[in-house]
This record gives C-alpha cells, structure tokens and sequence, in this order.
C-alpha cells in the first residue's frame, strides 16, 4: 500500500471513530434503563462498562491509524513530500538522533517533521534530545552545534546541521549508498567550474541585462559556474571530479558519468576517439553545448552515432518564451522519460536544436522541444530577419540516447542538450532546471528508479510566468476588467435616463 492510500485510510479510521463515539453520546442521552432494584443497577453498570469499552476500543483505534491534518495553505506543519517518498522508499533500518535545543522554535518544528516522517516507515527510527539537558549524550555523538542529525544505518554514521527535513532526507540517501559514483566534469576547453563561486555570474551594465555575446566587449568577466551543481552532487551522495580528455589514454574508470558544459575552444580529432572509447565500454555522457560554438566533425560524428544530432543557430520562440525573451524557450510539456517525468516549467537562455538520430541498435527520444510556430535564426543578434523566411516548426532542445555504439560492446546511455546556461549558478536553482539536471545525471548513473530529491538551493522568491501567461493577465485587468466596469456604468447611465 502507497504512503498516499495509507494516509487516506487513516484518515478514514479517525473520522470512523469519531463519528461512532458521536452516536453512542445521542445514544446515551436517548437511552432508558429499565427494571427496578439491583437489576436496575447492574443495567446501569452493563452499560457504564459498554461505553467505557467503546470508548477505549475507538481510542486505541484511533491511536494506531493516527491521521495527521495540516489546513495552513502553504503545509507549514507538513513534512515536503520529496522527504516523505524517501523515508517511504526504505528497506532497511535507518536510526536518525537530532539533537536540538527546546528553547529553540526552528529546532522544534524540525522535531516535529521527522517524528511526522517516523509514522511512514517502521524502519525509521527517530529520537529527540536536547543538548542542554544531556550534554554527555551529545559529546559522546561529536555533537557540536544545535540542530544536529545523527543518521546511522548498519554501515555509516554521518551528522547533518539543518532545520530542513529535506536535508535529513538527503543525510538518509547518502548513509544508505553502498558506493559513492563519480561525476566526472570535462575540463580544458574553458568548460563551466565546477569550482566557480555559487551566486550570479552574468553582467549587468548600462546596455541591458543580458547573457549573450553583447556584454564581452565592454567588461571582463568570470565564465559562469557550476558550483551550485557541484553542491548538490555533493548533497546527494556523489563525488564531483575534474577529468580531461587526452589523447591516447582512457578517462578514470571510477568515472560513473562524465559531463562536458560549455567548452569554448574546439576539440581535437584525436579526442574524439577517447569519447568513442568511453561511450564503446559503457560510459554515460552528458554534452550541454550552446549555440555559438562549433562542434569538431569527429566529435559531431561520435555524437551522432550515438544518437543525437546537433544543429546550428538558436531557436526563437515567439509563442512559448519566458518574459519577454523570444531565444528563452519556457517549456511546459515533456516525453514520457524518466529524466523528464513529472516536471514542471523550465526555461533555456539561448538554446540550439537538437535532434534525435535513433539506428539500430541505438534508442534515441527528443526530451522535450519548442512550440510549433518557433524558428532556427544563424544569427542571434539579427533574429527578426529570419522570421519571415525560416521554416516554422517544433524544434527539439534536448535528446537522450541509449544502446551500444558497435555489436558487442556495453550498453552506454547519453544525453545532449542544445544549452548549458540553464544548469550554470545564474538559472539553477530557478523553477524546475535543476531537477532537470539532477533527474538527467539519476539516468547516467542507472539510479532512475530510486527516489529523486532535488537540494535546496538559498533564493529569493519569484513569481514565473510565461509570456502567455503575461498577456492573459494584461488582457483581464488592463482590458477585460475596466472595460467591465465601463460597460456598467454605460448601463447604469442608460437606464437611469428612461
């Protein structure tokens, strides 16, 4: 039984009791005892006992398929759900001792997620102790600081300093990883960081706010990073490394998956063949290219046989763009993918075509694309040009591919995407980018069918809205609504005058 039928079936057994106990009360007020002398007593007896019976029987029933209500909108008294598929997902015990001061409000609100969360799964054990009041508890944990989770399973013992049970649920999925997979980043060809600094990295001048190529001559600046992802590979479990490809000698084989964002500067032919040799033994790759570079042939051929094929220009996307951007393609609608199931709106700065190439032997899918009035223009800067005379259809942003290159070799898996922006520190932590990032790096490493959660990543609060969405809201209250209450008052006025 799901956590969800679960939580519905306790629910039921609370209202059940509830309303039983509520007509033995109009029961009670109704009922008359007969007989006269002590059989008149023993009545009252036998019916004090039933009642004292009933009402012990409905509170153990209650106790054992407690409900839990939360009526705030915002499930402010909730555990978040990614933290609760988790704790549902486990197979083994998992004991879980946050130390915590009582006098502290955020410690014990945290207290009360994960007690939440113990009712899920008999194999998560949870204990509360407040460090002030045993202090030998906490020093013979190497406790240190407030708000501590010591999370322990048969094999490792880890602490996580948090207030977030999400944070404890990620503590929870790295104790119980048996290995710890390596995520290795291509370097050498002015790729994204993976040690940039975690803020915004893009320029902001007098000209406008922009990512694009307008910016270069006026101010030098950090390439954009990727230490937000770093980050959250880290939280997840995973061991980010630097590999680079060189000639003549094979990539690390601890390198579980392997991810090119951004290079800059061409690769060599000789390159070409290290990503063949890699893809050849089973590797998993990830190539997030963005419109203005050019692709080395060798590499584009490799890429190609491995399933995806990747255009030139940018797409423009009058119909479906975040803001006011035509080249920030919103995309709302997925394939049914394992990297793509389930996901909300996500935005691509500047994003190139790619197109699925699927041969025998090789299983190509188009993970999601623009909307069918979008065009390809070669030249971003002059874009409204091509609008005329370049051919109007859906375009395909991202691919991912699966197989194996020759007969016999291992089965590798890739995914391209004709963007890297949206997964660098500027665009990560915004709407659902990183969780396609993270649901794509999950699918490289074969861990699809375990439970996804995306780490919390510190930013301001936004409202998102498409450009769709933008227009229908200036229609109803600049258009739509004055014109309402003008067309009122015209009849008011005109009805007055007979």
């Amino acid at each position: 039984m799901s956590g969800e039928q679960s939580g519905w079936l306790d629910a039921l057994w609370f209202v059940a009791c509830v309303v039983a106990l509520v007509v033995m009360f109009a029961a009670a007020l109704r009922l008359r005892v007969y007989g006269a002398g002590w059989r008149r007593w023993v009545l009252r007896l036998g019916v004090i006992a039933l009642a004292l019976g009933a009402t012990l029987a409905a509170n153990v029933a209650v106790y054992r398929h407690d409900a839990h209500l939360d009526f705030t909108r915002e499930e402010a008294f909730t555990p978040s759900r990614e933290a609760a598929d988790i704790v549902r997902s486990l197979q083994e015990p998992v004991q879980v001792v946050y130390f915590y001061q009582k006098e502290n409000a955020a410690g014990r609100a945290a207290v009360t997620m994960l007690e939440l969360l113990e009712r899920l799964n008999p194999n998560l054990s949870v204990e509360a102790v407040d460090i002030d009041r045993n202090p030998g508890r906490a020093g013979a944990a190497g406790v240190q600081l407030y708000n501590t989770a010591v999370i322990s399973t048969a094999t490792h013992h880890l602490q996580v300093v948090t207030t977030d049970d999400r944070e404890v649920a990620l503590g929870i999925l790295r104790a119980l990883r048996q290995r710890q997979p390596v995520v290795c980043f291509v370097t050498g060809h002015g790729e994204y960081d993976i040690d940039n600094f975690e803020f915004h990295t893009h320029f902001e001048g007098s000209h406008t706010h922009s990512h694009n190529s307008e910016g270069v001559g006026l101010v030098q600046m950090q390439q954009h990073g990727l230490g937000r992802l770093r980050r959250a590979i880290e939280k997840l479990g995973l061991e980010p490394r630097k590999a680079e490809l060189r000639p003549g000698q094979p990539l690390p084989k601890d390198c579980a998956a392997l991810i090119d964002a951004n290079p800059r500067t061409p690769h060599i032919p000789a390159e070409a063949d290290v990503l063949r040799r890699y893809l050849e033994q089973g590797g998993s790759y990830m190539l997030l290219v963005e419109p203005d570079f050019a692709i080395d042939p060798r590499v584009a051929a490799v890429i190609a046989d491995a399933g995806a094929r990747v255009g030139d220009g940018v797409i423009v996307d009058p119909q479906e763009h975040y803001f006011t951007d035509d080249q920030m393609i919103a995309i709302t609608r997925y394939a049914n993918h394992p990297v793509t199931r389930a996901q909300a709106l996500s935005f691509y700065p500047g994003a190139r075509p790619v197109e699925p190439a699927p041969r025998d032997g090789v299983k190509a899918v188009a993970l999601f694309a623009s909307s069918a009035k979008s065009y390809v223009a070669l030249d971003r800067m002059r874009y409204h040009e091509a609008a005329t005379t370049a051919p109007k259809r859906a375009y395909s942003l991202a691919v991912a591919a699966e197989g194996r290159l020759v007969a016999g070799a291992s089965p590798y898996r890739m995914i391209v995407v004709g963007d890297a922006d949206f997964a660098s520190n500027s665009f990560f932590p915004y709407l659902a980018n990183a969780d396609i990032v993270l649901a794509g790096v999950s699918w490289l490493l074969r861990e699809e069918r375990l439970p996804t959660l995306k780490p919390p990543v510190e930013v301001l609060p936004l409202v998102t809205l498409t450009n769709a969405e933008v227009r229908w809201i200036f229609i109803l209250t600049v258009i739509l609504l004055p014109g309402a209450v003008a067309c009122a008052g015209l009849g008011v006025w005109l009805w007055r005058r007979r």
